[in-house]
């Protein structure tokens, strides 16, 4: 796998409600496909990408989940997001990463680009799909 484009600062989106100096850990079920659970955590340079995260967690989450996006820090060694690099795109276009090691809390960012209601309808159809069984392959 080629070496990690960035430096940081890294953005993660979530539903869950931290602060600051707090840690995300890998061994969570993914948001996508929640009978897995996930060896690492992932997080990205760009903090619409980390939005658009958050605001899918909060359409597959039962209840009134709030979409949240934070700004992280990796604590060890991480790699771009076999995901999305090369498997879906040439490069790492969407800045995309992953650590086994935690992300440290160092900011809450209130700002990124919201979804549209359309956005949000493409983006329901395409989970359905996803967790129909039918695609949605994670390389965990």
């Amino acid at each position: 796998m080629s070496q990690p484009l960035d430096a940081g600062p890294f953005f993660h989106g979530t539903i869950a409600d931290l602060r600051v100096g707090e840690f995300l850990t890998a061994g969570r079920p993914s948001n996508y496909r929640p009978e897995i659970v996930m060896n690492h955590i992932y997080f990205t340079a760009l903090v619409d990408g980390a939005g658009l995260a958050a605001e899918v967690a909060a359409e597959l989450a039962a209840g009134e989940a709030v979409p949240s996006v934070y700004e992280v820090e990796p604590t060890g060694e991480f790699e771009n997001d076999p995901n999305v690099t090369d498997k879906r795109f040439p490069g790492n276009p969407t800045r995309s990463y992953r650590s086994s090691a935690p992300l440290r809390i160092v900011g809450e960012v209130t700002e990124w680009t919201r979804l549209t209601p359309e956005q949000l309808q493409a983006w329901r159809e395409r989970l359905s799909v996803l967790l129909s069984g039918e695609g949605g392959q994670i390389l965990n």
